[in-house]
């Protein structure tokens, strides 16, 4: 068979603790429809120049439409980041924190040639008042680059739970700069116990050939110290692909575990169809969400595979795993049909 992502085609079927006996097959969608990812917040280059100069905002919660407005007015004495030409271009960005993902990123336009931008725009969020009171406001001022090279200028990380709400006027904050734990990228979203186990095709037995093609074995155990969006704890579930396939046919799922930020899944999920070298192109996706009516909300996740930033030659952004990820897929592909245990951080994809 050839070994091209779109004619590789993934069988996979869904047990949990045993396995069940029938299977139904898929082919594997092209490289194009490969899943985009959530960007950090601290995305650009950030360590062109110092923070300075202070930003004005007041913060209001529209108790009528739930709604979280944050008033931003300007800004006063920013750093120059274009020193030849003596410009910055700045615009204010904002996040809830800790979930980035969750919310969305809201920023002002950009102005340009200025270090003391004037804005006067509201940046608003439906929320509930309960649920923004557990969230962090991250305000920061970036330097707009046309290449996407955005430079940091500060930031001011506010606590909402022990904001007075009362204070609707506009105040002068100084900007700080990057705090340590987010150049480091210390984004506590809780840590995943899984098993993986590669069974290589006809290892099981030669007449007839059994397995058929290569299997991968993925058995989530459980999750420990999830983010919790609300009060009532969090409604978690798993779900799972084989990148580079983002279709219907390659997601499976695990149940949903209620108001539990320590969950237990013990779900297996097994993928067949893999030959031997395809374990270097494809990354098994395994992501954490918390289950709402209207929409699922990402908590966190990991991604299996070598890495290297290729698939079947073609350059994607998904192939990133770290090298905790990188170290457990290559010890299961230098163990065949053993299973191998692991301990590992969930992070923003």
């Amino acid at each position: 068979e050839s070994d091209t992502a779109s004619e590789i085609s993934f069988q996979l079927q869904r047990h949990k603790k045993t396995p069940s006996i029938g299977s139904h097959s898929s082919d594997m969608a092209s490289v194009s429809s490969v899943s985009g990812s959530v960007l950090s917040v601290y995305s650009g280059d950030f360590g062109s120049v110092d923070a300075q100069g202070t930003v004005e905002f007041a913060l209001d919660y529209d108790e009528k439409n739930r709604e979280f407005q944050v008033h931003v007015s300007q800004c006063k004495d920013l750093a120059v980041v274009d020193e030849k030409k003596g410009r910055s271009d700045p615009y204010v960005k904002t996040y809830l924190l800790p979930d980035k993902a969750r919310m969305g990123k809201r920023k002002t336009s950009v102005k340009k040639r200025t270090v003391n931008p004037i804005y006067n725009e509201v940046l608003r969020y439906k929320i509930e008042k309960m649920v923004l009171l557990i969230q962090k406001l991250n305000l920061s001022v970036w330097h707009n680059d046309p290449l996407g090279r955005n430079s940091f200028l500060g930031e001011i990380e506010i606590d909402l739970a022990s904001w007075d709400w009362s204070n609707r006027k506009l105040n002068w904050y100084p900007l700080k700069p990057r705090s340590l734990s987010a150049v480091n990228g210390a984004d506590h979203r809780g840590v995943m116990s899984l098993s993986i186990k590669y069974v290589p095709p006809g290892s099981l037995g030669k007449w007839p050939k059994n397995p058929p093609s290569g299997e991968v074995h993925i058995w989530v155990k459980d999750v420990k110290d999830l983010l919790q969006l609300r009060p009532s704890g969090v409604d978690s579930f798993v779900k799972c692909y084989v990148l580079p396939d983002t279709s219907k046919k390659s997601y499976q799922k695990t149940r949903v575990i209620k108001r539990d930020t320590n969950p237990v899944f013990n779900h297996t999920i097994v993928y067949d169809g893999f030959h031997t070298e395809d374990l270097k192109d494809a990354c098994v996706e395994l992501t954490v969400w918390d289950h709402e009516k209207l929409t699922n909300h990402f908590l966190g996740g990991i991604r299996l595979g070598l890495g290297t930033g290729l698939s079947y030659g073609i350059s994607v952004d998904w192939m990133d795993s770290t090298q905790e990820e990188v170290a457990f897929w290559q010890e299961m592909m230098l163990a065949a049909n053993e299973w191998i245990e692991g301990l590992l951080p969930l992070r923003s994809l």
